[in-house]
């Protein structure tokens, strides 16, 4: 009984560590099933996108298609016009011999189309441009007065050399996105990432070395994006000041409306941001004070300085689709960048600092000067004025937009016309410019301003 009782106890303990080890088995058979899944899972996870790297994007197959089908429309009119014109001339060659081959397709921009007369016309205007711009340094003396400053530029040199000085409010998203694209960034991480574009490129193009930059350039394709100096200043007011609502930009624009602005006694700030012609006032005062000014309103001469740095082109944002594709296509980055497609509506107007109304600058400008006068619009013209002359804008245009006098000319003006006796003359009031005297609707002349030494 006794001996039988042992055993029965001793099977039950046997029973139980076999069920133990049993349990554990299965138990690591599972975590090893488990981790094989994960891995073949990674595997083809991994091959997968070495294949879709490996294989143009559905974008790029549908830009190809369409390029081939205008390549083939082309070829058959030219077909037929060589078949009109053999059917006409006897002893003609054959058709197909007398059809040249198909231009490349743009896919920068549907509008313009690669050519060789529109590729000459826009290198003899570049040209023009940079001619110019030479003429104007030389007549100022403006290579001593500002020496390269490799501040804001961006060096590529895995890509032919290409240097690019980003000036802010004058289409530099675009390229900032290009630049990104060259640095290695995937384009889905950048239509879907947060990070600001500036800030990602900055990583991967830390700001040259002043003799780093100069050694470069003569080899480099070097160039930069202007704008009409009024409508980027505009530009960036409307953007980082009015309405006071960029976070950024809060404080001053406070900082403008207590400076400039009157309230009634006692009574609250106003919570809206400061007025265009308040801002105006800010730039004359900072500009008088030798401050430096912020990237977005620095004109062009002081921070990208091209006098002092040789530019290979000198791009406009008026003919930005041309002028960018005429960089590409000198870079040999057709394969890069040409047909990339655009980022969503919300992006672009993201990294573009556009405006909510989607409505441009250019379009506002008369809407907004119209709250300048015309000894404002001198005062401002001397910081900018350089701008003008570099890069030939017209600033004759803004004095019919300004009030032809200020409110205190206007008050003197109107007391003396009450005053005057019945039966005088009375003139047109004018405005002393330069040293000399401008009717209301007299423009000023382009040797009436000194260059501002300040």
């Amino acid at each position: 009984m006794l001996i039988r009782l042992r055993y029965g106890r001793r099977l039950q303990t046997y029973l139980k560590i076999g069920a133990c080890v049993l349990v554990g088995l299965c138990y690591f058979a599972f975590l090893f099933r488990e981790s094989l899944n994960a891995y073949e899972h990674r595997e083809r996870a991994t091959a997968a996108e070495l294949e879709a790297e490996s294989e143009p994007s559905k974008q790029q197959l549908k830009l190809k298609r369409q390029q081939l089908a205008r390549q083939r429309i082309l070829a058959k009119k030219e077909q037929e016009k060589a078949t009109t014109g053999g059917n006409a001339s006897a002893g003609s060659s054959s058709p197909m011999a007398a059809v040249p081959p198909p231009p490349p397709a743009s896919t920068l921009n549907p509008v313009y189309e690669y050519s060789e007369e529109l590729h000459s016309r826009t290198e003899r205007e570049l040209q023009r441009r940079s001619e110019h711009l030479a003429a104007v340094c030389d007549r100022y003396n403006l290579q001593e007065k500002y020496p390269p400053n490799p501040w804001e530029f961006f060096v590529s040199p895995g890509h032919n050399n290409l240097v690019w000085c980003n000036v802010f409010k004058a289409a530099s998203s675009t390229w900032m996105y290009y630049f990104n694209i060259l640095a290695g960034y995937d384009v889905r991480f950048l239509q879907r990432t947060e990070t600001q574009p500036l800030e990602l490129a900055r990583k991967r193009y830390p700001r040259p070395e002043l003799g780093e930059l100069m050694e470069l350039l003569p080899s480099a394709l070097s160039f930069l994006f202007v704008r009409d100096p009024f409508e980027r200043i505009l530009s960036a007011y409307r953007n980082k000041l009015e309405g006071n609502k960029n976070t950024f930009y809060k404080a001053l624009g406070t900082k403008i409306v207590h400076r400039y602005r009157k309230r009634n006694l006692g009574g609250p700030w106003p919570r809206c941001g400061p007025t265009f012609e308040e801002f105006v006032r800010f730039l004359i005062a900072e500009q008088a004070a030798g401050k430096r000014f912020d990237e977005h309103w620095a004109p062009v001469y002081s921070f990208c300085t091209p006098c002092s740095v040789n530019f290979t082109i000198i791009g406009k944002t008026e003919t930005f689709q041309r002028d960018s594709e005429f960089i590409i296509r000198q870079a040999g980055l057709e394969s890069l960048l040409l047909g990339l497609g655009q980022l969503p509506q919300r992006k672009q107007r993201k990294i573009g600092n556009q405006a909510r109304s989607g409505v441009k600058s250019e379009a506002l400008v008369e809407r907004y000067f119209a709250d300048l006068d015309r000894s404002t619009l001198d005062q401002l013209l001397k910081i900018y004025r350089i701008d003008f002359e570099l890069f030939d804008y017209d600033y004759r245009k803004y004095y019919d937009m300004v009030h032809p006098w200020s409110l205190e000319q206007s008050t003197s003006a109107t007391g003396a016309l009450a005053s005057a006796p019945a039966g005088s003359t009375s003139t047109t009031p004018s405005i002393a410019l330069g040293g000399q005297s401008h009717p209301r609707s007299q423009h000023v002349g382009s040797n009436q301003f000194a260059i501002d030494e300040s």
